[in-house]
């Protein structure tokens, strides 16, 4: 026995390890970004419904948000390295199948199976590398993590523009099952760990936070489709609500809950948790939908519209550099933080006074290289410091917790922004629509088509001499539509980031536990010159 413990201890490599999650969350990513690029050659191959064809984006984020906390607590439970093994194989395969798929109902469901398998490579890849690494060390994992996930969101959009125009879509997804299989030959060289103190399961409050998670995101997204007031609708948004409450009431009574809601009175964690939620409102909404604008009312293809992307994206790449600069001249991580959300929030209202048709790279560079810069300052910052400020044993539930707010918010907030682009152009199609009589079509079927990259199809349909001024009288309203969301989603980064800052205050107290403070003193997750220099 000592033999072998002796020889799994030799096997296993801090930078393999390190190495092979990089990887993982360089990949992961691209999923998000991609494949609403690759969204109008989908339909093209499958001629998939449009909403249909949106299940695509859809189905892999809901899961990969409704499956985060899950898996972070089956992480802690099982094993942290094993929950990888998990998501990686599912991951492959999904990708895999993903690229040979021919029906469109068997994509969507394949796309789901990819986010399930995201979400437990996530959460525990944070949870690994939090073990793994240790101090300083640690910080720069957590920093080497902004700048790979950062790698992942600046090249999605592109690569998958590039691919998509002169391979084919499915070479995108076949690029994921190739690079996962690396992924997959460096697990022997990471090293176990779990909870030890973990029971069992907490199927309860596992059942209740994903349904209510999936029910919310499903009637987000059908809410355009089937109407608001549609009793399909309304029940499920009332069934969510009412299994997070049933959620609430079953982790305060289980003797081992997925996650201890004591973490929730910790202001510093519930603040360095609501920092990506800002990140969701001004960066995240704009990686599927942007494209989609610029594809509509620039006329520009697939790859144009993701090499475009690179200007909100590629700062990403260095500003956790910079941000480790800020606090060797003196800043504190507050400070740091604040100045992220400042630019978040500047860069998004930004955007909203510039978007137009026709809009050049010159007018979007401010804000774009804005929100990037925003994004990169707190990128790998946030998620070291949540896991400093959690107890060992609970890295699994604190990282599932901060992914889940995470990929929860943006799976959310991108349904909710493409439901309000739809109603919002349907409500601008049916105050004009009618000037156009050669148009044949339905509005929400306009608004959807718009909406998802593609004037192409229903500019065909029309005669000649009509389509300059219908493609000028789409334009118009989905720019409108864009302003309202953009205003919206500025207001609210606003709001939350004057929430945070204020809930960051006292930095010389830290809690050690969710519920036990701790005398001031040195703080753990204080970033110092040498950890990002």
């Amino acid at each position: 026995m000592d033999a072998l413990l002796t020889e799994r201890t030799r096997r296993t490599s801090p930078a393999i390890t390190l190495c092979a999650v990089l990887l993982t969350l360089l990949i992961l990513p691209t999923s998000v970004t991609g494949s609403g690029v690759a969204l109008p050659h989908i339909g093209q191959d499958t001629h998939a419904s449009l909403d249909a064809l949106q299940w695509v984006v859809h189905g892999y984020n809901l899961t990969f948000a409704s499956f985060m906390l899950a898996c972070g607590s089956l992480a802690d439970l099982i094993g942290r390295r094993r929950m990888f093994v998990a998501g990686a194989v599912v991951f492959t395969v999904a990708s895999l199948v993903s690229a040979v798929a021919s029906d469109i109902i068997l994509l969507d469901l394949v796309r789901g199976a990819a986010g399930v398998g995201a979400a437990a490579l996530l959460t525990s890849g944070s949870s690994i590398l939090a073990t793994t690494f240790d101090g300083a060390a640690r910080t720069k994992a957590f920093a080497a993590v902004g700048i790979a996930t950062g790698a992942g969101l600046a090249l999605g959009a592109m690569v998958a523009g590039v691919l998509a125009d002169t391979l084919g879509w499915r070479s995108f997804y076949g690029a994921h099952a190739v690079l996962m299989v690396l992924v997959l030959f460096a697990i022997p060289f990471m090293r176990e760990s779990r909870n030890e103190s973990a029971a069992k399961v907490d199927w309860a409050g596992t059942v209740t936070f994903v349904g209510s998670l999936f029910l919310l995101m499903l009637g987000m997204v059908e809410g355009p489709q089937w109407g608001w007031a549609s009793a399909g609708v309304l029940g499920m948004l009332v069934g969510s609500v009412l299994l997070m409450a049933l959620f609430a009431l079953v982790e305060r009574r289980v003797p081992h809950p997925m996650f201890d809601l004591k973490l929730l009175r910790n202001g510093r964690f519930m603040a360095l948790c609501l920092i990506p939620v800002v990140v969701t409102f001004a960066f995240v909404i704009l990686l599927p939908l942007l494209p989609n604008y610029l594809l509509v009312a620039n006329k520009s293809s697939s790859q144009a519209a993701g090499t475009m992307m690179l200007l909100m994206t590629l700062p990403i790449l260095i500003t956790p550099l910079l941000a480790g600069r800020l606090v060797k001249w003196g800043w504190s991580n507050r400070a740091v933080f604040a100045a992220s959300l400042v630019c978040l929030t500047v860069g998004v209202a930004w955007l909203a006074l510039v978007l137009e048709p026709g809009v050049g790279a010159g007018a979007l560079a401010g804000p774009l290289i804005t929100l990037g810069v925003g994004l990169g300052l707190n990128f790998g910052l946030v998620d070291g410091a949540v896991l400093d400020v959690v107890p060992p044993e609970a890295t699994g539930t604190a990282a599932g917790f901060l992914n889940t707010l995470r990929l929860g918010s943006e799976a959310v907030v991108i349904a909710a922004a493409g439901s309000a682009l739809v109603n919002l152009m349907q409500n601008w199609l049916n105050d004009g629509l009618d000037r156009f009589p050669a148009y044949r079509g339905e509005p929400v079927e306009l608004a959807n088509s718009v909406n998802s990259g593609d004037l192409t199809g229903p500019l065909s349909k029309l005669p000649e001499n009509v389509r300059p001024g219908f493609f000028d009288f789409v334009t118009d309203g989905f720019t409108d539509a864009w302003h309202v969301v953009l205003w919206a989603s500025a207001a609210i980064c606003a709001v939350l980031s004057v929430a945070i800052y204020v809930m960051l205050r006292e930095p010389g107290r830290q809690p050690a536990t969710a519920d036990a403070p701790v005398a001031a003193g040195p703080k753990k997750n204080e970033v110092t010159a040498d950890t990002l220099s």
